[in-house]
């Protein structure tokens, strides 16, 4: 098997209540609105992508920053 060179984009479900989550966010992050943050199930990839060109950081840190907001796994 040949390992690909190619990072495959690491799946991102929202956990938890998003209100609250993005109430957090937008508290340590102001330039973000409430546009920026609306979660559709489904449609993960285009929250992250507003909060990518917002915040003007990778995905990778994105999903950490969400991850950081979000309860943990019991």
């Amino acid at each position: 098997m040949e390992k690909t060179p190619h990072k495959t984009i690491e799946p991102f479900k929202v956990t938890g209540n998003w209100d609250a989550q993005s109430k957090a966010l937008k508290e340590k992050y102001s330039q973000l609105t409430d546009a920026d943050l609306k979660f559709e199930t489904g449609k993960e990839n285009d929250l992250l992508s507003r909060i990518e060109k917002k915040l003007n950081k990778k995905r990778d840190e994105v999903i950490n920053i969400i991850k950081k907001h979000q309860p943990e796994k019991v």
